[in-house]
């Protein structure tokens, strides 16, 4: 990343919202296959035909030399888990992040599941703060708002919950480019960093840790786990600032 921030022009958050449906669409086809048995690897080539049969590219695939279209990420590793051999489990908390460019224009999205049923209360209650931490932010995305109401936003909804907030990773810019300006921690103070404009895409993505926000990356040179070996939880959408608020640009 580097430079300055891109605004988006209304045809330009259209392109992003057709490259937004395709995402979804494709998290929605790998939940439903999300189940005990399956290989991360079976995921992933699933998740690259689904699409490029919708006229899609996965942007994730030969991104640095990433080997998958998909990142999967199970328990303690928090993200960027590379798809291959390893089967869901009943129990496991597998985290799925993709990105899709279509049209030239990227979206970028990510969902924890619970493998094999209903979650117990510890893990949904993580999920729960995961995601609402998401919606947080999603709600501070209004021009004339700062960057700090969003990382903020996110930051008390996980820590009110006991959680921690990963600090080395952040959100980012989207566009015609899978990471922009600005970087978007999930931490930090309200009332600070640019104002926040109509135009504005971000990919805003909490990365929630049950023990300390301290990470580490594996000898893989991608999967980033928890130092303490605890539960992680990610979920992302891509999202706009319009004159009548934030739109979600990663809906189905």
């Amino acid at each position: 990343m580097g430079g300055r921030i891109k605004y988006k022009t209304s045809d330009e958050i259209e392109a992003m919202r057709r490259s937004g449906k395709v995402l979804a669409a494709t998290l929605d086809y790998l939940e439903s296959m999300a189940q005990p048995g399956i290989t991360s690897g079976d995921l992933d080539r699933k998740a690259e035909t689904f699409i490029r049969d919708h006229g899609g590219v996965p942007s994730f695939k030969g991104y640095n030399g990433f080997p998958g279209s998909i990142c999967t990420s199970f328990n303690e590793q928090v993200v960027h888990g590379i798809p291959g051999e390893r089967k869901l489990k009943a129990g496991d908390l597998l985290g799925i992040d993709c990105g899709v460019i279509l049209d030239g224009y990227h979206s970028d999205m990510a969902k924890s599941f619970y493998i094999g049923g209903e979650p117990p209360p510890h893990i949904e209650k993580l999920m729960k703060a995961t995601r609402n931490g998401l919606f947080k932010g999603i709600e501070q995305m209004r021009a004339g708002n700062k960057l700090g109401d969003i990382s903020n936003a996110v930051q008390k909804e996980a820590e009110s919950k006991g959680f921690s907030v990963v600090r080395a990773l952040v959100g980012h810019g989207i566009g015609t480019e899978m990471h922009e300006e600005p970087q978007v921690p999930n931490f930090g103070q309200a009332g600070t960093g640019p104002i926040l404009r109509e135009g504005l895409t971000i990919a805003i993505e909490p990365m929630i840790n049950v023990g300390t926000y301290k990470v580490k990356t594996l000898p893989d040179g991608w999967t980033v786990v928890t130092t303490d070996g605890k539960l992680s939880c990610h979920f992302e959408h891509t999202v706009a600032v319009t004159a009548d608020g934030p739109e979600i640009l990663t809906l189905p």
